[in-house]
């Protein structure tokens, strides 16, 4: 576990509504397929998946899943495709971990304990985030980035 501050981002985004699960693999798909369709899609790309509510608390065909690529302040969506937003950035607790499906769920059940273990409270104002850098997705690596109060 690192802290990190991450850096507000102009995002474009594909949301999908449902339960979590395969769905939210096939929004990430194609939101790559557009970010290569428009030349977004680089080593340098960054791509983040939030799901925006809790499952434990909201019906699951409410639940919102967004597939975000970073763009630039003046990039021009020219589709209706993509949907246009931001993320606003603060301190975060990163967690990096294998890019399987076992190893994000394991993080996931093991997060809040190690965040405790440290005495951070998580900030509930901000969304939790899976990171995707390309450079580190080709390494077999993802991370996890929880919002947590400064102190």
């Amino acid at each position: 576990m690192n802290i990190e501050i991450i850096p507000p981002y102009e995002i474009a985004y594909f949301r999908h509504f449902g339960p979590y699960g395969i769905e939210n693999a096939q929004t990430m798909e194609n939101l790559k397929q557009w970010a290569k369709l428009h030349n977004l899609f680089n080593d340098k790309t960054i791509i983040f998946g939030i799901a925006q509510d809790n499952p434990d608390t909201m019906r699951p065909e409410n639940c919102r899943y967004d597939a975000c690529i970073v763009i630039s302040h003046d990039y021009c969506i020219s589709d209706d495709i993509a949907i246009r937003g931001n993320i606003a950035g603060g301190r975060y607790a990163v967690f990096k971990i294998d890019h399987t499906a076992e190893a994000v769920q394991q993080a996931w059940s093991e997060i809040f304990q190690r965040l405790s273990e440290y005495e951070y409270q998580v900030d509930e104002t901000r969304p939790i985030m899976e990171r995707y850098k390309v450079e580190m997705v080709k390494k077999h690596f993802c991370e996890i980035c929880v919002p947590i109060k400064s102190s």
